[in-house]
């Protein structure tokens, strides 16, 4: 292939020249010499996404598992499998794969570290059935979703399987940036990527980014595909309307993984975190309107999802938040979180935000300030209400507590206590796993700064229809009031 080498880069040349020329960013030539491009062409309702390059191959590959994936009858395919780090608290390897594809495909998971004697595939209301077949566990997905396959209970050294719904490659035009496959680091030494107002920009499967973008004072933009965040920064959208994030894969951030910040009419949509650091957050929303978080995969070693006012950059307060058919993973911390930073000088409202159609995997946290499946802690003097949590279901916990609902004063973070949570709704709720959930909690802090209006509807802890106030499994303290059970 040496021979060929000048006329592949004369050719490059001219491509860069017509990308250019057409709005489109130099780093989409890269695609051309990199995409495998039968991963489309061979089938387009399976898309395989190439292998990183090749100084990358091996450090970031995993070799406890094998994994392949085809159409029903069709020939087996090979996925890349990551390695990814997990559990802050006790850090371990696990394995990470991703493809894309529409109808009905066949897995094959092989495990290469010794026998097993079971295998279940998570989250269990996926119903997703397992046959084994020498040592080789088989199953069928008719639809995407994301997914944890676990060997002999090990939740630490499994297998994430991000089986996705394929994103188009936006045709070129105006404001339309591609990062084709393979490695991309930010022009000229910069920390991050360029992003303005009125663009496209499309991270192909495969492309794997060293550095984040942070989009400021933008509007109308989108960031979508199937690309990967290596060891990144948190990607913060500050200051902007209109903001959609479709698609991308967080793997081990330095810290958080995505937020947004004094923003408005933002949705993060099928967007996946996994991350061992402390303060790994998997999505943060400080002093937001209008956000939108819909089929989120986050495994972090924090909160899942954090929902404040005034933090950091972001000040006022939030309102109109739906996080919806998300799956959460906290190996510490909090699934679902709210309300805890604020202004003290400026009292802030968090108000109208729904949690629905969530499955906790895994629930991990022995220290009880931050102890909360769905967890809400007024700080900062800041007001909390109309909060739904609806269809939740938690798989399993290792410590910590179901529901936590207090108005605080959290020596650490605030400067003044919360001043009042009013109208939290849990309808549909369920702990069905194993593991010692913890007596839930709701309390006020004093008798002008209580906990008022919190309804129930079919909740059940531990195999137990919640209908009351129980010590073992709810415990009501001071300054509540208007607790109703359905």
């Amino acid at each position: 292939m040496r021979r060929h080498r000048g006329s592949r880069s004369a050719a490059r040349t001219l491509a860069a020249s017509l990308l250019l020329a057409l709005g489109l960013s130099s780093a989409a030539v890269a695609q051309s010499d990199t995409d495998p491009a039968g991963a489309a062409q061979v089938d387009p309702n399976l898309q395989i996404y190439p292998t990183p390059p090749a100084k990358l191959v091996y450090s970031l590959h995993s070799d406890d598992f094998t994994v392949r994936v085809r159409r029903p009858g069709g020939p087996w395919r090979d996925l890349y499998e990551y390695n990814i780090k997990v559990d802050q608290d006790r850090p371990h390897d696990a394995s990470l794969v991703q493809f894309d594809f529409r109808g009905t495909v066949e897995i094959a998971v092989q495990k290469n570290n010794g026998d097993f004697r079971r295998v279940e595939v998570r989250p269990r209301r996926n119903a997703v059935k397992t046959t084994v077949k020498g040592g080789v566990v088989y199953f069928t997905l008719d639809r995407p979703q994301n997914l944890s396959v676990e060997f002999d209970g090990d939740r630490l050294g499994n297998l994430h399987i991000l089986a996705g719904e394929p994103i188009a490659r936006p045709a070129p035009g105006p404001g339309v940036v591609v990062y084709g496959p393979g490695l991309h680091v930010p022009p000229d030494g910069a920390t991050s990527f360029p992003a303005a107002s009125n663009q496209t920009i499309y991270l192909a499967g495969g492309a794997l980014m060293q550095g984040v973008f942070q989009p400021t004072k933008v509007e109308n933009l989108k960031i979508i595909g199937h690309g990967m965040f290596l060891e990144s920064d948190q990607l913060v959208v500050q200051d902007s309307t209109n903001v959609l994030i479709e698609g991308p894969t967080f793997l081990n951030p330095v810290h958080g993984s995505l937020a947004c910040s004094s923003s408005r009419q933002v949705r993060f949509h099928d967007v996946k975190a996994f991350g061992k650091g402390a303060w790994s957050d998997g999505i943060n929303v400080f002093a937001c309107q209008d956000v939108d978080i819909d089929r989120a995969f986050i495994r972090t070693s924090d909160d899942s999802v954090a929902i404040y006012a005034t933090r950091k950059n972001g000040v006022g307060d939030t309102r109109r938040v739906r996080v919806s058919r998300s799956i959460f993973w906290p190996d510490v911390a909090h699934a679902m979180f709210v309300g805890l930073h604020g202004d003290s000088a400026k009292p802030n409202t968090l108000q109208d935000i729904v949690f629905d159609d969530i499955d906790v995997l895994n629930l991990d946290e022995d220290d009880p300030e931050y102890e909360g499946a769905m967890a809400i802690s007024a700080g900062d003097t800041n007001t909390v209400r109309d909060v739904t949590f609806s269809n939740i279901r938690l798989d399993h916990v290792e410590e910590g507590k179901l529901i936590n609902l207090r108005v605080v004063y959290n020596a650490k973070y605030n400067t003044s206590p919360g001043l009042l949570i009013d109208g939290v709704h849990f309808r549909n709720v369920s702990y069905t796993g194993s593991g010692w959930a913890g007596p839930s909690i709701i309390a006020g802090y004093a008798p002008d700064r209580p906990v008022r209006n919190v309804t129930f509807d079919n909740v059940t802890i531990a195999g137990r229809k919640l209908t009351g106030p129980a010590p073992e499994i709810l415990d009501v303290g001071p300054y509540v009031s208007g607790l109703s059970f359905k």
